[in-house]
């Protein structure tokens, strides 16, 4: 019988995702453990997949969904799994999901692929699709989203601590009344970076000043600011649950004669490339994206080795981005 990752660990005495990482001389693992495993792995007669592929002349292929690519920030995410998949020697599926349409919209395409695993990137999904995959023993990882489900795995930044680094930040510089615009309600994203928000207003006894939705959408959220900033007390600063929003916050400002960041300061949340563009300067919560990106590949790699394992959850630190608009 094929000698699994888990074999090795047992033998070694140590978690399987050490198993993994002594095969990469980058890897955060003492040399002790490091030569442990290799000896006991060669021992067993244990190849790691990428190089079992490799000797029997495959090529990984991994299909990647896609919904809201009007948003820069799912682009900018296409980009970097694309490089990181040419230096990993894997194949890209790309799925877009319709304008629209939820992620189970495309599970034939993707199911017809017979990929190796799957990555969902969109901010909508129901549990069909995992369910699917999950039953056909193929791999799915959530990028940028989690869901309650012990048989799922995430890659996601700290979207709770990042919310609360931008209250911090807004209260350090004085700012009084600070509005929060909100995304889709039923999303991790906007979940986790309102109730970051919220719970450091909280603590640091200031009642939240407004709270709008903004759908992650331009348009919405143009509108939205617009009637915040007509009331008889506007904001003085709006934090956005994603750039986008932000972007539309800042035109929805200078509509209304507004000057940024003197009369309101704006702070969004992604640092997709507009976000530095000099018409905006956005100062943000910036999404190690790259860094999520090998840790979601990583995260395949013990999947497939390892179809038994349960659901796991990485969640990456976020870095606030201090420009011109707040």
């Amino acid at each position: 019988m094929k000698v699994t990752a888990r074999d090795v660990a047992k033998s070694a005495e140590t978690s399987v995702s050490a198993i993994s990482r002594a095969f990469r001389s980058d890897s955060s693992l003492s040399d002790d453990v490091r030569q442990r495993v290799l000896r006991i792995a060669a021992e067993m007669g244990y190849v790691i997949p990428s190089q079992r592929m490799a000797a029997q002349g495959k090529t990984r292929t991994i299909s990647l969904v896609v919904g809201d690519v009007v948003n820069p920030f799912y682009p900018s995410i296409l980009e970097a799994f694309s490089s990181a998949a040419m230096d990993e020697g894997i194949l890209l599926n790309l799925h877009v999901v319709p304008q629209g349409k939820s992620v189970d919209s495309v599970i034939a395409h993707v199911l017809g692929q017979r990929s190796s695993a799957v990555i969902v990137t969109s901010a909508t999904l129901s549990s069909d699709l995992a369910v699917q995959c999950l039953q056909k023993g193929l791999p799915v990882v959530l990028f940028n989203r989690v869901q309650i489900n012990t048989g799922l795995s995430a890659v996601c930044c700290d979207n709770y601590a990042g919310a609360q680094q931008v209250v911090d930040f807004l209260l350090t510089k004085g700012y009084q009344r600070i509005a929060f615009v909100g995304g889709l309600r039923n999303t991790s994203t906007h979940l986790e970076r309102w109730r970051g928000f919220e719970d450091r207003m909280n603590d640091a006894g200031r009642p939240v000043f407004r709270s709008v939705s903004g759908s992650f959408d331009y348009d919405v959220s143009f509108a939205a600011v617009v009637d915040l900033l007509n009331d008889s007390q506007p904001p003085d600063a709006i934090f956005c649950a994603n750039d986008i929003m932000a972007m539309a916050a800042i035109d929805a400002a200078k509509s209304q004669g507004r000057s940024i960041p003197h009369d309101v300061a704006v702070v969004g949340f992604d640092d997709v490339p507009m976000a530095a563009w000099q018409s905006y300067r956005l100062t943000t919560v910036r999404q190690r994206v790259r860094l999520m990106v090998q840790d979601t590949f990583k995260l395949i790699s013990q999947l497939i080795e390892d179809p038994a394992a349960r659901g796991t959850i990485r969640i990456t630190p976020s870095v606030l981005i201090e420009r011109d608009s707040a």
